[in-house]
């Protein structure tokens, strides 16, 4: 529905770009100076600006119900501001009525605009790219954080072990002495007992 306005005053601009053409005027003799320094292969013909600018809006008006909304939305956002400040200045008017009556179109433009940015932003229903990019730091905040934790743990089972093997190796002497002792005296006692 947002885009039905799109595609006719689109296919209007293609058709019939001379009847927009003295109010376009003041507008694209700004911008052809710009087009010009920036050699884009852009035309600066006011006419040929008003039928480029009216395809934009046919196409993006269609693209609006597919699946490539998002930056159609955002197109139909770019392209409604120039037809906006040409079509509706109302602050150059000098009657109260005219001036009252490109204010109502400037205001519903304005408001067309805000409802295509929503359009370019709606991820439906998904998470936006700034709650995915907040996740992933606290994701990794959290994993580093589990991973010191650990690292803590194995470094003290670590000292543990250590621990114990310094007691075993100091102990190893002692016990080894026993050992012998133990073994020269059943060698002995070996010896003594009668067959």
């Amino acid at each position: 529905m947002l885009g039905t306005i799109f595609v006719v005053s689109g296919a209007r601009s293609v058709a019939r770009p001379d009847d927009q053409v003295s109010q376009a005027k003041p507008v694209t003799d700004r911008l052809t100076p710009v087009l010009e320094k920036t050699s884009s292969g852009m035309p600066a013909d006011t006419r040929t600006l008003i039928q480029v600018n009216g395809a934009a809006q046919l196409a993006g008006g269609l693209l609006l119900v597919s699946r490539a909304h998002r930056p159609a939305a955002a197109a139909l956002a770019l392209s409604l501001i120039p037809t906006t400040l040409a079509g509706h200045p109302f602050w150059t008017e000098h009657d109260p009525e005219r001036r009252r009556a490109h204010q109502i179109h400037f205001l519903k433009n304005l408001g067309l605009f805000g409802g295509l940015l929503v359009a370019a932003l709606d991820t439906e229903g998904r998470p936006g790219m700034a709650w995915r990019g907040g996740h992933l730091v606290r994701h990794a905040r959290d994993s580093a954080r589990r991973q010191v934790k650990s690292t803590r743990r194995q470094m003290s089972m670590a000292r543990r072990q250590v621990r114990m093997a310094r007691r075993i190796a100091r102990r190893q002497p002692r016990i080894a002495r026993r050992a012998a002792r133990i073994g020269h005296f059943m060698g002995t006692v070996r010896g003594r007992l009668p067959v």
